[in-house]
């Protein structure tokens, strides 16, 4: 057998071992491992949206105000997150404290953690309070190998709040002259005694001697528990139905493979022997996806299908990244391994800035947001990782792959057509005067709508609040035949467009989530569902409910993505040499949200926890298009060695990324698009906002981010000749 003979049976089984892999992965994906079925996507955590889970009900004991119930909701929505970044957690009436955590059937362990009464306080040797559980921040348990024994340890870590490091300070000070111990003290009984080391001035310090780790966590559980302000007695607990239903999800999934399978084929057609290599390289980012949502125990909601879509959409526009470069390199006369070559590596600052950006967006949104906004996080994160690993090494191993297996012909790539310079530069003054038309009848509507709706924006439950109404019906209704049946009826009587429903499991019960009703209006409801459906109106119970995302949650998402703006222009300031370029991106940032939110504003969809997740997503999207532009300018810039005219490099810098930009923006569209069209209506809301947004961003890296650059360039050198 010949050299060449040899050789082309090694990459033939290359191909195979690949595909093979890409099978075992879809197995996986599809059937799990071993007992436990993991990786297996149907094991895949879902939120409360999707699946349900277990909704409880506490009621406060004793006298408090309303700022230590509105405190303690907020510390108990800190405190679910253990069991999923997706639980809710909202005040019902005066008082009571409404729990719900997806994927949980068993009431009674979170029962045992979250429900337990009690105080929590720290005392010295003399018996004087050193400071109470809610001078505690966090506690966690960890363990590790102890260095000289070799054997594992296990500790308790607790993180105190300032005015508990000043009062710990002060105690451990004084008390390891004596080496005394600090006794912590839950429910009147002692759960533990440490003797002082050393001073802990920082607020962080350890718990040690724990014989197992089950010992640590019950600890540090009891620790968080006490930190409550407030003693808590469980009224009630149900396993409720998903809110979006069954439906949602075939039909998410459906859409989602149809997006995909769309744009595969357009891949295919556009890129030719590359967009095989993006195929497959796309199909595993997918199955890489599904399998390590389940092995990580991540929880997927609607706001986390978001993170997805994008992260596919940054895994398509790696992919048209590194392909149309391959294509421009053939023009220039390259032969077609060195195009492969050029082409990957001409790519990569692109794809590695653009996706950076996301990923420190990302890492600041999960150390910083909390609920709906971690697990967005989280999905996202994954998604980007996993595209850049599949974009920059499996694209790169297919692609050589199919060179040395014969596909060698410059037909099987394909040339990028000369193309002629467009002045996107000379209508900029037209396109800023458009972006800020757009901007202003946006805000516009606020004042309109304050005046008509009663707020800024049409704010669904988690937002503004509402009435929770629990229906006993004597049918036994499915969410399905609910929505068909009962559903038009709630509208047209609270004259709420997008309720929330839940089923209790196990009854005929219902509970409707809607804005809040006046009394006349909940008479009203009553007398309609008694009416129509023959519903006992003595088994109808009425609450009012807070948002869900509270005041401080809200607090959190604003100062995340202030911190996170704040990093992304220092690190494209950092990576391009010029703040000219990370101001330029900043404001076409902010351009497309605040378009965004006008149309929120116009079109008055109801703003959730899906609106969040669209202006995250939205950022993300905007920052990687802006970023590729710059990209192409600085490398422009860089090869130029006579007078630089800048309109010049600006127009065809843009031009020359004009096709990515038409490319990814219509990949991305038509996957949602997909969505829009053959999804529920909360997913249409959802979906919607989101095509404005890729349009809006396709527009502002198009016509506005370079000639936003150029004119700050302009205006800088005229200041500095002054």
């Amino acid at each position: 057998m010949s050299t060449n003979a040899n050789s082309k049976t090694k990459y033939i089984l290359e191909l195979a071992a690949l595909l093979t892999v890409m099978l075992l992965i879809g197995l996986t994906v599809v059937f799990g491992i071993g007992q436990t079925k993991t990786g297996a996507a149907k094991n895949i955590k879902l939120g409360l949206d999707l699946a349900g889970g277990v909704s409880i009900t506490y009621e406060a004991v004793g006298e408090f105000t309303q700022e230590e119930l509105a405190d303690t909701v907020y510390k108990l929505q800190l405190r679910v997150q253990n069991y999923s970044t997706e639980s809710d957690v909202y005040q019902e009436g005066s008082n009571r404290i409404n729990v719900e955590i997806p994927g949980v059937t068993d009431a009674n362990t979170i029962l045992q953690e979250l429900g337990k009464p009690g105080a929590l306080v720290f005392v010295d040797m003399e018996g004087n309070v050193i400071m109470t559980g809610s001078d505690v921040e966090d506690a966690q348990p960890a363990s590790y190998n102890d260095s000289t024994t070799g054997l594992r340890e296990y500790i308790v870590s607790l993180q105190l709040t300032e005015t508990g490091k000043q009062a710990f300070a002060a105690a451990t000070e004084k008390a390891v002259v004596n080496h005394d111990a600090i006794f912590i003290i839950y429910d009147n009984m002692i759960i533990s005694a440490p003797s002082v080391q050393t001073a802990i001035t920082d607020g962080r310090c350890q718990i040690t001697g724990m014989s197992d780790y089950d010992t640590a966590a019950n600890l540090a559980s009891t620790i968080r528990i006490g930190s409550l302000p407030l003693e808590l007695k469980e009224l009630r607990s149900n396993v409720v139905g998903a809110k979006l239903g069954e439906e949602a999800i075939s039909t998410s999934l459906m859409a989602g493979l149809i997006g995909f399978i769309l744009v595969i084929v357009f891949m295919i057609l556009a890129y030719r022997i590359s967009g095989v290599a993006s195929a497959i390289a796309l199909a595993l980012y997918v199955g890489l996806m599904l399998g390590l949502l389940n092995a990580f125990d991540l929880t997927l909601t609607l706001p986390g299908i978001a993170g997805i879509v994008l992260s596919i959409g940054m895994a398509v526009d790696a992919n048209v990244i590194i392909y149309a470069r391959i294509k421009e390199e053939l023009a220039a006369g390259k032969t077609v391994q060195s195009a492969i070559k050029v082409g990957f590596n001409k790519a990569m600052s692109a794809i590695i800035d653009g996706n950076v950006t996301t990923i420190i967006a990302a890492l600041v949104l999960m150390y910083k947001g909390s609920g709906t906004i971690r697990g967005f996080a989280q999905t996202l994160l994954l998604g980007i990782v996993l595209s850049m690993f599949t974009a920059l090494v499996i694209s790169r191993f297919v692609m050589y792959l199919f060179y040395n297996l014969g596909f060698r012909d410059v037909k099987w790539y394909g040339v990028q057509k000369e193309r002629k310079t467009i002045n996107f530069v000379k209508p900029k003054n037209l396109f800023f005067g458009i972006s800020a038309a757009l901007i202003v009848f946006g805000l516009c509507f606020i004042f309109v709508n304050r005046s008509s709706i009663g707020g800024a924006l049409n704010y669904s439950i988690e937002f503004a609040g509402g009435t929770s109404t629990n229906v006993t019906f004597q049918e036994d209704y499915s969410l399905a035949d609910f929505e068909s049946k009962v559903l038009p009826v709630i509208k047209e009587v609270t004259g709420d467009e997008t309720p929330q429903l839940q089923k209790i499991e196990g009854s005929t019960a219902f509970v409707i989530k809607t804005k809040e009703l006046s009394t006349d209006v909940r008479k009203a409801l009553n007398q309609a569902l008694v009416e129509q459906f023959g519903v006992d109106e003595s088994l109808i119970t009425a609450e009012t409910i807070s948002p869900s995302i509270s005041s401080e949650m809200k607090g959190d998402a604003v100062i995340a993505v202030i911190i996170a703006t704040i990093l992304m222009l220092l690190y494209i300031w950092i990576r391009f040499s010029d703040i000219k370029f990370a101001a330029s991106a900043v404001i076409a940032l902010l351009h497309d949200v605040l378009i965004v939110f006008g149309f929120y504003a116009v079109s008055r969809i109801a703003v959730g926890n899906t609106f969040i997740a669209c202006m995250l997503t939205i950022v993300g999207y905007s920052i990687n298009a802006t970023i590729v532009i710059f990209d192409r300018i600085r490398e422009n810039l860089a090869d130029k060695t006579e007078e630089i005219d800048y309109n010049d490099i600006v127009n065809k810098s843009i031009t020359q990324t004009l096709t990515r930009s038409i490319y990814t923006s219509l990949t991305t569209f038509v996957m949602v698009l997909v969505l829009y069209i053959m999804g529920v209506a909360s997913i249409k809301e959802f979906a919607l906002p989101l095509m404005v947004g890729i349009v809006c961003g396709a527009y502002s890296s198009v016509c506005i981010t370079g000639s936003l650059w150029l004119t700050m360039k302009k205006l800088w050198e005229k200041y500095k000749k002054q």
